[in-house]
């Protein structure tokens, strides 16, 4: 094997309380809707379906203080002489049947509204979904897991929620406003125009204070979202906090996020708030004034009584769309600012298509090459500078050195985790970069640091994403890792549901991650570190399994426990990004260098 000098770092982790946002940005209300519009088209049809039945219940509740004027116009003309009950019962069916209409239709609109709102919201998480497996490794070095659950949750709730309360309610408090006026205009001119006046004032107002309230419902999404991000690390990370005595620090991080997200908040609700009380007071105004402006024609003999009858009804009608109104422009809002951060997740830029490439691995024969690869986690900030290296099918590589030196690096560039900006890398001739992401993939096993498990039982753990395997082939993984006996101790042995009521030790998980890939049997392996939460004698054990595993397949081995590598081909010592020494455990402990005083330090602390 071959080596040049190459620069590395390890990569450092977002702490609790870490700034997650950048600048505040403009918020385009109008362009998210756009692009929520456009992301619903296919509903369209539906969705105009529930517009059209939300203008015609309007209508019909329109038509009804028409019928109640001509009610009242026959009963007021039979109080000097006798009551026509035949007309009065046939106006009141009348207006019982366009009550009945406005209902059914008020009804069928909000069924629809409400079936397309969860379609769409189960549309967005499923992309989001697919999204996330689109998405580079490097965002998710930038990106909290907690903000990008919120999204997933938080935000799109808040889209559903809006789309289902504010169209609807707009479409018909539009039709109602438009629709009573014109109703006011042809019973009275003078009566309609006092009205108007008083509405202007009210459209005005609620003007001002939507331009000054939307650029606090972004902040509420936002702080929101970090808000959850903070708490999630803090509570995956809650036995280092105490460990180390931060819980006060902890909490004066929480406190300045809920204190922050608290007043986003407040001035959200609060400015959309006076928006109602605001408008109910327009609206009695101008109905005060519509009624003495009423009184003075009736006293004058220009209307009559039924007339009144008549117009309050259409005012109550005018007045009352503005409440509506104001309640779906604050929903509207929302969802703007929830649908601005979904969008900006979906539209984040993805790893490149690979769908055109033709290259193939089938199965690996484990030929390795690294040559001349250059590569920085930030393009700008290169850290590996020229690195070579060869490895033969079968075998056993070591990478040892300090914390930092980049020893993960170099098996994420060989997974293509990240994308070198330089040079290549090649499995059996065949470059990395001519093959898709999940050939490469196929072709290891991984065992690391931080074992995953997933809720369900420990036989779906063992043989997850393998397929066909027989329990012999599984119980024989888990007996070479020492684990087979501690399962059958188990309530229902392998099918034992792994849970939070189900208590496992750090090194109980990593063997089964390490069974796992035993399980798998791929053609390669890496194992990073594999065996640092168990104790000796179980590491023993694990280590002739792993020994008998790794013959016949290449295998990168990182390891700090230098007792664990002595048998491997070749050995690289990585310091400060350099590959500085590389041979067989035996040769550089003759040479006498750096690997000779990093093993003869664990030997004297062993010692």
């Amino acid at each position: 094997m071959e080596n040049n000098k190459h620069t590395s770092k390890g990569m450092h982790m977002r702490g609790p309380g870490m700034n997650r946002g950048g600048g505040e940005k403009a918020r385009d209300f109008t362009g998210t809707w756009k692009k929520l519009i456009k992301y619903c088209k296919r509903f369209l049809v539906p969705t105009l379906i529930a517009v059209i039945c939300a203008i015609g219940g309007t209508i019909f509740t329109l038509l009804g203080p028409g019928k109640l004027s001509d009610m009242t116009e026959v009963i007021t003309q039979g109080l000097t002489g006798s009551i026509d009950l035949d007309a009065v019962g046939r106006i009141g069916f009348t207006l019982v049947a366009f009550y009945l209409c406005s209902i059914i239709l008020s009804f069928t609109q909000h069924f629809i509204m409400t079936t397309i709102s969860q379609m769409v919201s189960q549309r967005m998480r499923s992309d989001i979904t697919r999204k996330i497996n689109r998405l580079p490794m490097g965002f998710y070095s930038r990106t909290s897991h907690g903000d990008i659950l919120s999204r997933v949750t938080n935000d799109v709730d808040m889209i559903s929620m809006s789309l289902n309360q504010s169209v609807g309610m707009l479409v018909s408090a539009i039709t109602l406003f438009v629709g009573s006026l014109f109703m006011m205009v042809i019973t009275n001119v003078l009566m309609a125009l006092t009205a108007i006046v008083a509405i202007l004032i009210g459209f005005s107002l609620m003007r001002l204070i939507t331009a000054h309230s939307q650029k606090y419902f972004a902040r509420q999404q936002r702080h929101l979202g970090e808000l959850n991000g903070h708490i999630e690390e803090v509570y995956s990370g809650h036995t280092v906090i105490k460990a180390y005595n931060d819980e006060d620090h902890a909490k004066r991080i929480f406190d300045e996020m809920n204190g922050s997200l608290k007043s986003s908040a407040f001035r959200a609700q609060c400015l959309a708030g006076l928006m109602q009380p605001l408008m109910v007071f327009i609206g009695n105004l101008g109905y005060v004034a519509v009624c003495v402006v009423g009184a003075v024609l009736t006293m004058n003999g220009q209307i009559g009584f039924e007339v009144i009858v008549a117009f309050m009804m259409y005012v109550r009608f005018f007045t009352q769309p503005l409440s509506q109104i104001a309640q779906a422009v604050q929903s509207l809002q929302s969802g703007a600012a929830a649908g601005e951060r979904v969008f900006e997740f979906l539209e984040a830029k993805e790893m490149e298509d690979e769908d055109d490439k033709t290259a193939h691995l089938e199965k690996a024969k484990g030929y390795v090459e690294f040559d001349h690869v250059k590569f920085g986690y930030d393009p700008e900030k290169i850290i590996i500078h020229d690195f070579s290296a060869k490895a033969s099918p079968g075998q056993k590589i070591a990478i040892v050195g300090p914390t930092g030196a980049g020893k993960t690096t170099l098996v994420n560039l060989l997974m293509r985790f990240y994308e070198i900006q330089g040079g290549n890398i090649r499995i059996d001739g065949i470059s990395t970069r001519d093959l898709k992401r999940e050939d490469v993939h196929s072709q290891f096993c991984m065992v690391l640091q931080d074992t995953w498990l997933f809720e369900g039982t420990v036989r779906e753990n063992l043989i997850y994403c393998s397929e066909n395997v027989s329990d012999e082939k599984m119980e024989a993984a888990c007996k070479a890792v020492g684990l087979d006996h501690f399962i059958h101790t188990l309530p229902h042995g392998y099918d034992t549901i792994l849970n939070d009521q189900l208590n496992l030790s750090q090194g109980q998980k990593q063997q089964l991650t390490i069974a796992r890939a035993m399980i798998a049997d791929k053609p390669m392996l890496i194992l990073d570190e594999a065996t640092s939460s168990v104790d000796t004698r179980t590491e023993l054990q694990i280590q002739s399994a792993m020994d008998a595993l790794m013959k016949g397949r290449t295998s990168f081995v990182i390891a700090h426990r230098l007792s664990t590598i002595k048998n491997s081909d070749l050995i690289l010592v990585l310091k400060d990004g350099d590959v500085i020494e590389s041979g067989t455990h035996d040769q550089l402990l003759a040479k006498g260098g750096f690997y000779a005083d990093l093993y003869n330090s664990q030997f004297d602390k062993a010692s």
